[in-house]
C-alpha cells in the first residue's frame, strides 16, 4: 500500500488488477483503486476536485480533472477517513497514476492541495 501525507492529510492506495478485454478491437487492461483519504489535522476539510496523470507502458501520459471522486465532494472530520474504489483502463499491462486533490478547510476557507503517492498499475502476467 502506497501512502502520503500532506498538510495533516494522508492518502492510502491499494492497487489491484481487474482482467483484460477487447474493445474497438484493441486489447485493454482493466485495474482497480482504493483510496482511503484520513484527516490526522485538527479542522474538518473538504474535498473538492481531482487530478490524476495516468501513464501507460505503451502510450503518452493521460490527464484527467474532475469535481470531487466517485460523484462525491466528502467533508473529512478531524480523526476520521473518506474511503472509495475506482478504475482505469491502461493499453498495456504496465502504467501508473499520480495525482492531487482539491481541498478547503471548513474552518478558514483556505483552499490547498493534498497529493496521492504514485501508485504502479502492474498486471501479475507482466512481472517475473
Amino acid at each position: 500500500m502506497n501512502t502520503k501525507v500532506t498538510r495533516g492529510i494522508r492518502v492510502s492506495v491499494k492497487t489491484s488488477f481487474e482482467g483484460t478485454f477487447f474493445k474497438n478491437y484493441k486489447m485493454h487492461f482493466a485495474f482497480g483503486y482504493t483510496i482511503t483519504i484520513e484527516n490526522q489535522s485538527t479542522n474538518p476539510v473538504q474535498l473538492t476536485s481531482r487530478h490524476w496523470d495516468i501513464y501507460d507502458a505503451l502510450n503518452e501520459m493521460e490527464v484527467l480533472d474532475g469535481e470531487g471522486v466517485i460523484g462525491k465532494k466528502p467533508v473529512i472530520r478531524p480523526g476520521e477517513s473518506h474511503t472509495y474504489s475506482s478504475g482505469c483502463l491502461l493499453a498495456s499491462p504496465i502504467g501508473a497514476m499520480k495525482g492531487f486533490y482539491n481541498m478547503v478547510h471548513l474552518s478558514s476557507s483556505e483552499k490547498f492541495r493534498v497529493y496521492v503517492p504514485t501508485f504502479r498499475l502492474n498486471a501479475p502476467f507482466a512481472l517475473n
